[in-house]
């Protein structure tokens, strides 16, 4: 009998050891996500996880999280997300670590149609709760608790909310001051937020400290929808107001924003030379490269294959050819069993050719699964051209085991 078999022949007895045995993380994860991360369209668009979904899919899935009280940590990542993920590592797992990354930021959707990817519709925050407000016919509302913002401007956000007859209703506010991650952290505090038993959390705390907040706090929140959405709160409450929908759809909202919040221009302006140094260095030579290597599969006559090798404590999955979108569909049932032995895993990527945005997103997935599981996902065999691939995708992180 080979070691193969074996294996599969163990598969039994293993679920069974694993659903006495799973760690309170694994069980977090199935109430946070009853379907596997791996199922999600996610690309990786230079490090971060960006699922390509329009705005009614994420409000279905807002309110099915709401009617099941199914944990569901929603992250909008724009350009400011992506530049604070590529120097703080905490950050960037907040993003790794959410259940729904809808695109927020028009730099975002032009470096998809750079890269040929199909991201090609924003799904903001305040666009969020615009469609939320817009809904009227809802049998049921989403409660909803606004923590943080100036002063006064939670509280005048929820009039708002609470005037129209809308698909939402503000159910309590809470103004915490403008102390550290630690001081907002406080049990007085998480037990206020807990008391209000809303369906949706929205924070506004400044985008690194509302996201380093939920990600420290994730266990102590019981409000199944979690997420920070910024400026939504302030251009509810109305003491600044939204870009028209012609500026935004020309992608000028930024100008909208200094000209209504002139601190905002050192923020944009730090953020439009990152962005300017990663259109040089990252995507157009991703650019250059995807279509390449679309035209190079095109004309191969090579499959792409995968084969598993199971061994005592770990798992070999040994990939072929080009690992791209088309093939994302019959790869996700074999990471998914693999997934069921709660083992380390190495890729082996010394026959690649090539590797695309959607395929690095099913592993950052994949990697997600392995992590709440108490496992790796490592890499050998990688060639020059791979480490290129890493490297122009702001992937190299994946490669350090201690993370």
């Amino acid at each position: 009998m080979t070691g193969l078999e074996v294996a599969f022949g163990r598969k039994v007895e293993q679920r069974t050891r694993l659903q006495a045995d799973l760690t309170h993380d694994r069980l977090e994860s199935a109430v946070r996500n009853p379907q596997s991360d791996l199922t999600r369209a996610v690309y990786c668009i230079l490090g971060i996880p960006v699922d390509a979904i329009d705005l009614a899919t994420v409000i279905t899935r807002l309110q099915d999280a709401a009617a099941n009280r199914r944990t569901l940590l929603l992250s909008t990542p724009n350009l400011n997300f992506l530049v604070n993920s590529l120097s703080d590592r905490e950050f960037r797992q907040s993003l790794l670590d959410s259940d729904l990354c809808p695109p927020d930021g028009a730099p975002l959707i032009w470096i998809s149609k750079l890269t040929g990817l199909p991201i090609k519709e924003r799904a903001a925050g305040s666009d969020i709760l615009d469609e939320l407000r817009s809904r009227t016919n809802e049998k049921t509302k989403l409660s909803v608790f606004l923590f943080g913002g100036a002063t006064g401007v939670a509280s005048a956000a929820a009039d708002t909310l609470n005037r129209s007859s809308s698909a939402i209703r503000c159910v309590g506010t809470l103004d915490p001051g403008f102390g550290d991650v630690e001081k907002l952290s406080e049990e007085q505090i998480i037990q206020e937020v807990n008391a209000s038993r809303a369906d949706f959390l929205i924070v506004a705390l400044g985008a690194q400290k509302g996201q380093l907040w939920l990600q420290r706090n994730h266990d102590r929140l019981t409000i199944p929808i979690r997420a920070h959405l910024g400026a939504a709160i302030n251009f509810q409450a109305g003491v600044i107001k939204r870009a028209p929908a012609v500026v935004r759809a020309w992608g000028f909202e930024w100008l909208w924003r200094i000209k209504e919040e002139t601190y905002l221009w050192k923020r944009y302006s730090n953020d439009g030379q990152v962005l300017l140094r990663l259109l040089l260095t990252r995507v157009l030579p991703l650019a250059i490269l995807n279509s390449a290597n679309r035209m190079r599969e095109r004309c191969s006559r090579q499959n792409f294959s995968l084969r598993q090798i199971f061994k005592d404590d770990a798992i070999e999955i040994h990939l072929s050819g080009f690992a791209s979108e088309r093939h994302v569909a019959n790869v996700i049932p074999q990471l998914d069993r693999a997934l069921d032995f709660n083992r380390d895993i190495t890729l082996d990527f010394s026959n690649i050719r090539a590797i695309d945005a959607r395929f690095l997103g099913l592993l950052m997935m994949f990697r997600k699964e392995l992590k709440i599981r108490r496992a790796r996902l490592l890499f050998t065999g990688l060639t020059p051209a791979a480490k290129r691939i890493f490297r122009l995708n702001e992937l190299y992180y994946m490669l350090a085991t201690e993370e």
